[in-house]
């Protein structure tokens, strides 16, 4: 593994884009085999506590709808969509995610028709869906997220649903760690700065995550003309004892390590 120096500091969407792209083709793999099982080839797992859609019903009814899904990684959550009745789609910013997606396609014989784009810049008509998604995906890597919310809206039809799982914003107080020492704050909530990863060979950005608040969120959405209708906080399930990343069941007994919003879109 190449020696990484970990800053908070501004960074803009280009930059951040540059290095999660690459970022995610490089871990795609090890992702993939780590995690598939439990994310399920037409799966719909909204987070590490292991919320399923199927318990959740955040997306509502899906049958007969369009439905976009944003940081797809391998379809699997849009497979899901298929499998239910919907239309669903897929768009991922890594050329490797997106080519797991085809395996699991020709494995399932669940067809999930998906493109290389990024959130910023949706390649899809005005009021192309019904329904659109992000789980754990695009969001957080986004720096223009007033822009990301607003392709949404701007994809989206009239009344349309948007929704979306991210790590909860509270874990920014935090380190990183599944053991108690990912108990402890040691650092501001309100800062926003956003964590950036340097390769300490060669001195370029290789992975960029980016900070909102709850109060961040529920403005950036009122501003593009949703209303929200849902904020899940899932709780750890007794006898889970995956750890994904800094997700376990030592954190998640005392406070939340994911946030799923539901809104709808009321106004163009």
């Amino acid at each position: 593994m190449r020696p990484i120096r970990v800053e908070r500091r501004a960074i803009d969407e280009s930059a951040s884009r540059h290095a999660n792209g690459p970022d995610w083709d490089r871990y795609a793999d090890d992702y993939q085999s780590t995690h598939g099982e439990f994310l399920g080839d037409a799966g719909f797992v909204w987070g590490p506590e292991g919320l399923t859609e199927d318990d959740a019903g955040v997306l509502g009814a899906v049958a007969g709808k369009d439905v976009l899904e944003i940081g797809s990684g391998a379809g699997q959550c849009s497979r899901w969509v298929r499998v239910h009745g919907g239309r669903g789609i897929g768009l991922d910013l890594s050329h490797r995610q997106l080519q797991h997606a085809r395996r699991l396609d020709e494995a399932t014989g669940i067809g999930v028709p998906s493109v290389r784009g990024t959130a910023t810049a949706l390649p899809f008509a005005d009021a192309s869906f019904d329904i659109s998604f992000c789980a754990f995906g695009a969001l957080q890597f986004v720096a223009d997220i007033d822009r990301a919310v607003a392709e949404v809206g701007r994809v989206l039809r009239p009344g349309g649903r948007f929704a979306f799982s991210i790590t909860h914003p509270t874990r920014w107080m935090f380190p990183d760690d599944p053991g108690p020492e990912g108990l402890v704050a040691s650092q501001s909530y309100w800062d926003r700065r956003p964590y950036v990863e340097v390769d300490e060979e060669s001195g370029e950005v290789s992975y960029v995550e980016h900070h909102r608040t709850l109060g961040d969120w529920v403005a950036l959405l009122a501003a593009a003309g949703f209303t929200i209708t849902t904020l899940l906080e899932p709780e750890w399930p007794d006898g889970h004892d995956r750890v994904w990343g800094g997700w376990s069941a030592t954190r998640g007994k005392v406070g939340p390590g994911t946030a799923i919003f539901g809104a709808d879109l009321l106004r163009r």
